[in-house]
């Protein structure tokens, strides 16, 4: 018997949950929410009627013994993360190592990732790449774009909107203005954005705006 569901949720249009994902919310005894409040407008969107529980960055260290204790009693649970699926840059991955350890049986259904659509609608190679996330914000920041200015494969990143210029002038510095990137923000949504172009045109693009939205950058390898 499966004890945790991973389960995607829509990073942006709601219609983008599948079926499985809606059957799955409405079986389990418990869903694991990054944000309870985000989760739970999700839920009531379509009559989800299920025990809501926070797990986030900031107290999964502390609850997931306890988790798995439930699993064990026979407890069935999901999580989910606001948008996308979980363990993603986002929670899920100590709660699926520890159900594992346990020797509990974890299942996570296919669904939303924001990456994907990015990287295909932007035009550059996808047969082989490399996900990085975010960046650190202060320390290994540097050192690690240096490392990725000579990546061959396709980059990707995510970014949080009040640093995507900051990350901008980092890559013309590290990767030089003409590296070919994609930028794509509010995926999905009513105001869906991506710039295609060089380095030098995406930043001259976005520091003229203020920037909303969740951001993902997909950079051209470093050409052989």
């Amino acid at each position: 018997m499966t004890s945790l569901y991973l389960v995607p949720t829509p990073i942006g249009n709601l219609g983008d949950i599948t079926l499985r994902a809606i059957e799955v919310l409405k079986s389990v005894d418990i869903i694991l929410a990054e944000d309870t409040r985000t989760s739970g407008f999700l839920l009531k969107h379509f009559s989800i009627d299920r025990p809501l529980k926070s797990f986030h960055n900031f107290n999964e260290h502390r609850v997931v013994d306890g988790l798995i204790k439930k699993m064990k009693d026979g407890t069935v649970m999901a999580l989910v993360s606001d948008a996308g699926t979980p363990g993603i840059s986002d929670p899920g991955f100590l709660i699926a190592r520890a159900t594992i350890q346990a020797g509990l049986q974890i299942e996570c259904l296919p669904g939303p990732t924001a990456f994907v659509p990015a990287l295909l609608k932007s035009g550059l190679p996808a047969a082989r790449f490399v996900f990085e996330g975010f960046l650190p914000h202060k320390k290994g920041r540097q050192t690690l774009l240096k490392k990725l200015a000579e990546e061959e494969r396709t980059i990707i990143l995510y970014e949080s909107p009040h640093r995507l210029v900051k990350t901008l002038e980092q890559l013309k510095e590290f990767f030089g203005p003409e590296r070919e990137v994609s930028i794509s923000r509010e995926l999905t949504k009513k105001f869906e954005e991506t710039i295609n172009g060089t380095v030098e045109e995406a930043l001259n693009h976005f520091i003229q705006k203020e920037v909303k939205g969740e951001i993902v950058m997909i950079i051209a390898g470093k050409p052989e």
